[in-house]
């Protein structure tokens, strides 16, 4: 479906892309994770011909960029793209008449995209008077009214409600059952977790890391993760080094990675003589490999 070969871009002496490479298959939900800075939005802005790389490729369905592959790719950005004083269906017959459709063909498929969001009886309210989360569903139908084969959804659940962000994922798992390719960006790393069959993630506009939950993984050898609260932290973090675990601290939350599940009282077995105020152990989450890869792995 879609395939990047090694794009770069810099702005002057500013290096924002190194030789990223990645690809999404249709059906797939690939999230492109990074910090701020990252060049998320400088791939994304390339990916839809707004920008040119100065090397590198992005191929659809192995044709290299030109104007009839940008017509395969529909964008949903961070602001919402819609005319605040038309309807839902004025705005999608508008935009499809800007992609080239016919007037029967935008009919069509401004009903079919709203109700494919879950908006198909909001047709003809006013889009300022919609919801958050309403507003964002209206922006992806923006986005599908072209039948594009890859839709890449910006941030799509940030500032929304948590109802909300359940109606847009189901948005999104939808898509993908229809062999619809996304591409999403998302701070939210429980957002990805769920939804995304893969994960590439960006620093310095280099991939450092790319895989599925479980292949990424690797990157926390642990069974399980142990979060601490003790006043002894100096005590705990020593024993723990006694005992072979490495120990990373999360914020102010003290961490112990465990090479194997332990019970509860086991745990603290193994700490015994240490006061510990609060204990919980939790499975390896996207959070932590997130955190590891961009702390610790070098951009090359």
């Amino acid at each position: 479906m879609l395939e990047v070969r090694k794009i770069c871009k810099s702005y002057g002496k500013k290096q924002v892309l190194q030789d990223l490479s990645f690809a999404i298959q249709s059906g797939e939900v690939y999230g492109l994770l990074g910090p701020n800075g990252a060049g998320k939005t400088t791939t994304i802005s390339i990916l839809c011909g707004l920008i040119k790389a100065d090397r590198g490729s992005v191929m659809m369905n192995g044709q290299t960029s030109s104007g009839a592959m940008r017509s395969l790719i529909g964008i949903a950005p961070q602001e919402n793209i819609f005319y605040k004083s038309l309807t839902c269906e004025e705005n999608l017959r508008f935009f499809g008449q800007l992609y080239g459709l016919s007037n029967e063909l935008c009919r069509k498929q401004a009903k079919y995209c709203l109700e494919l969001v879950g908006l198909g009886d909001r047709a003809k309210s006013i889009a300022d008077t919609l919801s958050g989360g309403m507003q964002r569903r209206l922006s992806m139908a923006i986005a599908l009214v072209h039948q594009p084969q890859l839709v890449v959804l910006d941030e799509p659940t940030t500032g929304l409600d948590i109802e909300a962000r359940y109606e847009i994922w189901e948005v999104i798992r939808n898509l993908s059952s229809q062999d619809t390719a996304i591409l999403l960006t998302t701070h939210l790393l429980d957002e990805a977790e769920r939804l995304c069959q893969r994960i590439g993630i960006i620093k310095q506009g280099s991939l450092l890391a790319e895989g599925s939950l479980e292949e990424l993984r690797k990157y926390v050898p642990a069974k399980e993760i142990v979060l601490v609260c003790t006043p002894d932290e100096d005590l705990a973090i020593a024993r723990a080094i006694e005992l072979g675990f490495e120990y990373r601290h999360y914020g102010r939350e003290l961490s112990f990675w465990l090479p194997k599940a332990l019970e509860l009282k086991e745990i603290l077995e193994y700490f015994d003589g240490i006061t510990i105020d609060s204990i919980m152990r939790q499975p390896v989450r996207l959070e932590n490999i997130y955190v590891e890869v961009t702390r610790s792995l070098e951009v090359t």
